[in-house]
């Protein structure tokens, strides 16, 4: 089994995951931050092929012009040193007070003006280093108490703003795209945009909704009860899927931020298969960087986080290649055959067919033998699981 990454398999990672000190809301750091040269390198070593983060990741809130600056060439001459890229950026609306009540969407205008004005500084900048999605995570973007946010009005001041951004790089020229990262609830209670469904359907109410796709990540959706990889199938369908946060979540609870695989496994192993092959009949799959936004547990030293990066790009890459040993198992082949997975493809009307042709087909209802499916026509769905799982141990 091939698990040594390199650049051509599209591994990036978020500065703030293997930066991340620790600190959790009963708890502070339990180890020192790293430097960003120090971090490049180290992902450079692994195969990793780029990076990415918030503003406040890279200088720290209110850094003076100086101190932005001398961090911004410092990260160009390490990327130019290693080659890494910057294939996303993103601002941070959620961690210093002023967001307390969110960005985009606080009752307060004022801090609604100054997220934009901080929002396009960090587009400048991503346009400057290469990115080409520019991701949103709404973090604060939300309530606890139902009386105190008007969610109608909040959703517009929303789209008033996502609005700005795009006519901001159209006029510009600019070659990015925004991707909106869904999440039900925490730090808020609850959070606007909570799941990829909310998201298309805002999506679709934009001036420029060719311009804007999805980021939607494993926790997240997870969280909220949902199989993560049929959201990317719908993401794949729309053709919205711009970007991927790849990690692992432990069912319904705070988000975890586990490893890639240190969660549900079998659903990794099927959202796997879904990028890789875009499905058993093939279609859209997905060709941008597989990123991995995960926390290294605050139990761990230095030689952990770096334990923990390799492990996330390894179990891609093993869980790539026992998805496509399980694609082209001919056992794999009948069982999907019995299943009729290849016939849901099939339309269900004839070519030209329409309403009055069906209704005119007796064999479609008179004649049809419904009864023929008590106690007979099974579909062969739990053989076809144990195959898949037993691919993704390693017996096959």
């Amino acid at each position: 089994m091939t698990v040594t990454p390199t650049k051509a398999d599209r591994f990036s990672f978020g500065l703030w995951t293997v930066g991340y000190t620790g600190n959790d809301p009963f708890g502070g750091p339990t180890r020192p931050a790293l430097d960003v040269v120090h971090v490049v390198e180290k992902l450079n070593e692994l195969g990793a092929y780029g990076l990415t983060f918030h503003d406040d990741d890279l200088f720290a809130f209110g850094s003076t012009e100086a101190e932005r600056q001398k961090q911004i060439d410092r990260l160009k001459q390490a990327l130019a040193d290693t080659g890494l890229i910057v294939p996303m950026v993103t601002t941070n609306l959620f961690s210093a007070p002023v967001f307390k009540d969110g960005g985009f969407t606080s009752n307060d205008r004022q801090v609604r003006r100054f997220a934009l004005r901080k929002v396009i500084r960090q587009l400048e900048l991503g346009v400057e280093l290469g990115a080409k999605t520019f991701v949103m995570w709404g973090g604060r973007e939300g309530a606890e108490y139902d009386s105190a946010k008007d969610i109608q009005a909040a959703l517009e001041r929303y789209r008033e703003a996502v609005n700005l951004l795009a006519q901001y790089v159209t006029d510009k020229g600019y070659d990015i795209k925004f991707a909106i990262e869904p999440k039900p609830n925490e730090p808020r209670g609850d959070i606007l945009l909570p799941t990829v469904g909310h998201a298309l359907a805002f999506i679709d109410s934009l001036e420029k909704p060719e311009l804007f796709g999805l980021n939607p990540e494993v926790g997240h959706e997870t969280m909220a009860g949902l199989n993560f990889a049929a959201g990317i199938a719908q993401a794949l369908y729309h053709g919205k899927l711009f970007h991927i946060d790849l990690n692992g979540q432990r069912s319904i609870k705070y988000d975890q931020d586990l490893v890639f695989g240190h969660g549900d496994l079998h659903n990794a192993f099927a959202l796997v298969d879904l990028l890789e092959h875009g499905g058993p009949a093939g279609g859209p799959a997905y060709e941008g960087p597989r990123h991995f936004d995960y926390k290294p547990s605050r139990t761990e030293d230095e030689d952990g986080i770096w334990e923990s990066a390799k492990a996330n790009m390894a179990n891609y890459l093993l869980l790539k290649e026992r998805a496509d040993a399980f694609r082209a198992d001919p056992e794999v082949q009948e069982a999907l055959e019995a299943a009729k997975v290849a016939e849901l493809s099939v339309p269900t009307l004839g070519e030209g067919e329409s309403y009055e042709q069906l209704l005119a087909d007796t064999s479609a209802y008179e004649e049809f033998d419904a009864d023929a499916y008590f106690g007979g026509k099974g579909f062969g769905f739990v053989r076809l699981q144990q195959l898949a799982t037993e691919h993704l141990m390693g017996a096959r």
